[in-house]
């Protein structure tokens, strides 16, 4: 709240330094600002009396806006890229899976690898698990598995990580 919006009888005043000007009527404070040409901000409502800070709001949030733009510009977007794999996989095809998941991991994506098991596979899940062990080890020089792989309906997947 800024301003005429605070309707507080009482207030505990900080100058724009950050020094203790102490406790006044909200009109008193309200001058004071007026006086030096700034805002009186209300930055602790819960506080016994609520504590007003006199400053230049419009700066103030222009400042804030400028901060949360500069941490959005520094975030890395992690993306989960998804290898699918299947229990009669050939070595090549196995290779080239292996090669994909491997530049995935180099541009710091995370891979989620997936074996398909349909009708009669679902009897040979130990294989998927083998299978998703041995890419593992393919891929272990730039990922680490996250945890052990997780059997969910038809699909057993897990998630690598890279280093």
């Amino acid at each position: 709240m800024v301003n005429e919006e605070i309707k507080e009888a009482e207030v505990r005043l900080i100058d724009n330094e950050g020094g203790l000007i102490g406790i006044m009527s909200s009109d008193e404070a309200l001058k004071i600002a007026y006086q030096k040409n700034l805002d009186m901000v209300l930055i602790a409502p819960t506080a016994k009396p609520p504590v007003c800070k006199i400053m230049d709001y419009n700066k103030y949030i222009f400042d804030m806006a400028k901060k949360e733009r500069e941490n959005r510009k520094n975030q890395k977007v992690v993306n989960i890229k998804e290898v699918r794999l299947g229990l009669g996989i050939g070595e090549h095809d196995f290779q080239v899976k292996v090669k994909g998941a491997l530049k995935f991991l180099k541009d710091g994506d995370k891979v989620k690898v997936t074996v398909r098991f349909g009708g009669r596979e679902m009897n040979h899940t130990g294989d998927g698990e083998v299978l998703i062990d041995r890419f593992a080890d393919a891929v272990s020089e730039l990922g680490i598995m996250e945890k052990r792989p997780k059997l969910e309906g038809k699909r057993m997947s897990v998630i690598i990580n890279p280093k």
